[in-house]
């Protein structure tokens, strides 16, 4: 199954349903359900900002959907998605659309660049 690192507290937020796009600098031509690998090393920068004190790091944690990808333009469209990306434009103008978010229980993972193959019956 193919999995998406992201960095905590970003994992997290999208498995609360608060982030509903995840944003790159780059596009993907996939959809489909993926699994949401926390990387090993958090942002301690938007832990603090988002109030979280710990959360799993280096585990698959959860899996969503990813249904769409949104090219942004502007900084104004950028702000006008910022209830659902969480982010500024510095993290990309591609906005990965999610859907379905769902925590599962965590598996410890080495995560990689972009999207990449997991096999879940390890």
């Amino acid at each position: 199954m193919k999995a998406l690192s992201l960095k905590q507290p970003f994992a997290e937020l999208i498995l609360q349903g608060k982030k509903k796009i995840e944003l790159r600098k780059w596009n993907t031509g996939f959809r489909g359900e993926f699994l949401i690998h926390a990387s090993k090393i958090p942002n301690e920068k938007a832990m603090k900002e988002f109030g979280f004190d710990k959360l799993p790091c280096g585990f698959i944690v959860g899996k969503a959907n990813l249904v769409s990808v949104k090219k942004y333009k502007n900084e104004e469209e950028h702000r006008k998605d910022k209830d659902k990306h969480l982010a500024s434009s510095l993290w990309g103008d591609y906005g990965f659309i999610l859907e379905n978010a769902e925590r599962i229980s965590p598996i410890p993972a080495r995560g990689s660049l972009g999207f990449w193959d997991f096999n879940l019956k390890k």
